[in-house]
């Protein structure tokens, strides 16, 4: 991926490129690149160079995801999520009644709460969260939050008196963790 701040600037990065890979013995085929994009798929992202998002693409999948009847269906749509988890804010909060369902010697049970908090996570997904890129001529902000059972903090950029999100990250307590008060969970 080569992003560049101007056409002609951009023409000749894109003209090194296959100079650098001769130069370390590296290859590329010109039938599966492509080139002068303003935005582009990525993992499963939207990137352009002002922000990036969940490729639409997805959301239909995330949607019409098969209900969870067991475990292995239930541990797939997680598995999926949790490779998002930096662009949903709080996302280990929406996340934890599901994994509790996942406990070894808990019988599964899938019920109507965590239907709704099944439709709580899909609707994160497929609500299109955007990230500004990072700016490291703009200040940063860090807002933390916590739960009872996980934290969450995001990292923000004001341009233009306007918040920006970049990057959100959260985690789940762990069981060491859990009797800790609100303001000792929220320290950075």
């Amino acid at each position: 991926m080569v992003f560049s701040s101007s056409k002609e600037e951009h023409l000749k990065h894109v003209a090194s490129v296959p100079q650098r890979l001769r130069d370390n013995n590296l290859f590329s085929k010109a039938s599966k690149c492509e080139f002068h994009f303003s935005i582009v798929e990525y993992s499963a992202c939207a990137v352009s160079s002002e922000l990036m998002k969940i490729d639409s693409s997805r959301f239909k999948q995330i949607l019409n995801w098969p209900q969870h009847k067991n475990i292995k269906a239930l541990q797939s749509f997680i598995v999926f999520s949790n490779f998002y988890f930096f662009i949903i804010r709080n996302y280990f909060k929406k996340i934890t009644a599901l994994t509790s369902l996942l406990k070894k010697y808990i019988p599964f049970h899938f019920n109507e709460k965590s239907l709704s908090k099944l439709q709580i996570l899909k609707e994160a997904l497929t609500t299109d969260p955007i990230l500004s890129h990072f700016n490291p001529s703009v200040p940063n902000i860090v807002e933390t939050d916590a739960s009872d059972y996980s934290l969450g903090a995001v990292l923000i950029q004001v341009n233009d008196s306007v918040k920006h999100p970049i990057s959100f990250d959260s985690w789940k307590i762990l069981p060491a963790e859990l009797n800790y008060e609100i303001y000792d969970k929220e320290l950075p």
